[in-house]
């Protein structure tokens, strides 16, 4: 009669340690991506302002066209973990080399598209004339780096999948100090200007990404996984990666409107856009650190055949959802008064800024489940879903963003469609949840 009650608590505590081993190292990781853009832009801004305002262009575009290929990471992850779950490491490791030869090609091939064009780029973008030639220097150079980023990618769903967060967040902490080292070497020392920035942070990424290629090469020689392409692999991953990749879109989609319709409704309402767009940004590295857990873990369980068990991790992951958007929540509310000086000392902006903040303090636990079940969905490779559903959620986010500036409101009435979209999204993600159909078990779905 006194087990009954333990074996849960011994369960979810078991739950809590996986979470918390896999989550906190991948939060690090997330946050010091950023970290390189904004160490080239503290570089590069003591140059003069059209290479900053350069700068801000061309890694605008890097950061789209790396962020569109991010189901390298995510579809990896769930697949490798599957093999794991299933006992099968060489397999696992084999399919997560399928991964990383599809981002080398797909690398080559935007490098070979950027090289040509980034002058037309640059002026789509709408840079000045000041602007563009600093830009285009920068783009083109960077562009060279992209294989290495899309490599790191790959090779980091690779790792998490074999349940290791650990060494991409040593690789990421080591490609920041190294980037930092390389750019004020090469602008300063060397002279080198904004192209030196461009090339210090190809240099950190072909590094970061040589680093990766050592311990995947290290783990298939020890468990006798072969290195070399596979066309059938190949293109498995790559169809895998389409429904992410749809999903993927969809979501750059939202943003985007939400963005031009804050820029309609004025300049300061666009400021403080920004500002509420860069801090539930940053609430999302935490949320998505969770979302990464899950992924890796619900993908084992159901490697493993162990479908209760990737059901009573998604409940945990779940509450664990919750829990941090609620804290999230609650932080934004209680510092809002020292970091709000930070971003700005207009008060307009500063009027503007504190009820569309308000708003995303109440929406954090929904963001919460969403990240979650995203991850679960993803880890349980069930794409397909995820593509369709974040579909219908830009259908139904588009037209209420859109009248915005018609029946006002301002930004608060913006933030509150955006707390719709996430709302809609919860409601999918949570009805494909309850409904069971992701459980699909075995090595491969």
């Amino acid at each position: 009669m006194t087990q009954a009650p333990t074996a849960p608590k011994a369960l979810r505590r078991r739950h809590d340690r996986e979470i918390v081993a896999l989550a906190v190292p991948a939060f690090g990781a997330l946050v010091a991506e950023p970290l390189f853009v904004m160490v080239d832009s503290a570089i590069v801004g003591h140059l003069g302002t059209p290479q900053l305002a350069g700068l801000g262009v061309a890694a605008a575009l890097l950061m789209t066209a790396v962020s569109v290929f991010v189901f390298l990471a995510y579809a990896t992850t769930a697949a490798v973990a599957r093999r794991v779950g299933a006992g099968d490491l060489a397999a696992a490791i084999r399919q997560g080399m399928d991964g990383i030869w599809l981002a080398l090609f797909l690398g080559a091939a935007v490098v070979a598209v950027t090289l040509p064009t980034a002058p037309w780029l640059v002026q789509a973008f709408g840079a000045s004339d000041t602007a563009a030639p600093y830009a285009t220097t920068y783009l083109r150079i960077s562009s060279l780096g992209i294989p290495a980023m899309l490599i790191v990618l790959a090779a980091t769903g690779v790792l998490r999948g074999l349940q290791d967060t650990r060494t991409p967040l040593y690789v990421a902490v080591g490609g920041f100090t190294a980037n930092a080292a390389l750019n004020a070497g090469l602008v300063y020392g060397a002279g080198l200007g904004i192209a030196g920035s461009a090339w210090g942070t190809v240099i950190a990424q072909v590094c970061m990404a040589a680093a990766y290629l050592v311990v995947v090469v290290r783990g298939a020689r020890r468990h006798g996984a072969s290195l070399r392409p596979d066309a059938v692999g190949i293109r498995a991953s790559a169809q895998a990666g389409v429904p992410l990749l749809v999903r993927t879109l969809s979501l750059r989609a939202v943003l985007m409107i939400a963005t031009a319709v804050a820029a309609r409704l004025g300049d300061t309402q666009i400021a403080a856009h920004q500002i509420v767009l860069s801090l539930w940004s940053l609430m999302a590295f935490a949320l998505d650190a969770i979302a990464i857990a899950g992924q890796a873990i619900i993908g084992r369980y159901l490697g493993a055949d162990d479908a209760e068990g990737a059901r009573q991790a998604c409940r945990r992951l779940v509450q664990w959802g919750i829990a941090t958007g609620v804290v999230l929540g609650i932080l934004i509310v209680v510092s809002r008064p020292l970091f709000i000086p930070l971003f700005t000392s207009d008060s307009a902006v500063h009027d503007t800024l504190l009820p569309a903040l308000l708003v995303v303090a109440v929406s954090q636990p929904i963001a919460g489940v969403v990240f979650v079940l995203d991850g679960v969905l993803m880890g349980a490779g069930d794409g397909r879903y995820l593509a369709w559903a974040m579909l219908a959620t830009l259908a139904a986010f588009a037209p209420v963003a859109l009248l915005v500036p018609v029946i006002g409101g301002g930004l608060t009435a913006l933030w509150w469609a955006m707390t719709l979209m996430m709302t809609v999204r919860m409601l999918t993600l949570w009805l494909r949840m309850r409904s069971g159909r992701w459980i699909v078990t075995g090595a491969t779905r």
